[in-house]
């Protein structure tokens, strides 16, 4: 968990993913349209994955615990609550209070 707390905290947008996962790919790739440019932290890459991993799914109450993500260091949620917050337009606040984007 501590793992998870320092990475989530190092950038503006964290998000935890599997390379192999689409979903994972489809919310990064929103963050970029969006003009953040999220940290990604691929958990299947990582020798500190699994564990990582055991951690976000605690978190979320949810496995697959991926995509996770962080904004300003909190807790968002995947990618129904991060499609939920852009579709309600308190998507952008939310990255421009974390000074992931400017516009």
């Amino acid at each position: 968990m501590e793992q998870v707390t320092k990475l989530a905290g190092q950038r503006a947008v964290v998000i935890f993913s599997m390379s192999s996962c689409c979903m994972c790919h489809t919310v990064t790739r929103l963050f970029r349209d969006l003009g953040a440019n999220p940290a990604e932290v691929d958990l299947d890459e990582d020798p500190r994955g699994k564990e990582m991993e055991k951690a976000l799914a605690r978190l979320l109450g949810r496995n697959p615990a991926v995509p996770a993500v962080f904004i300003g260091g909190r807790l968002v949620g995947s990618t129904d609550k991060v499609m939920s917050l852009h579709l309600s337009g308190k998507l952008v606040p939310l990255l421009r209070n974390a000074g992931a984007v400017w516009v």
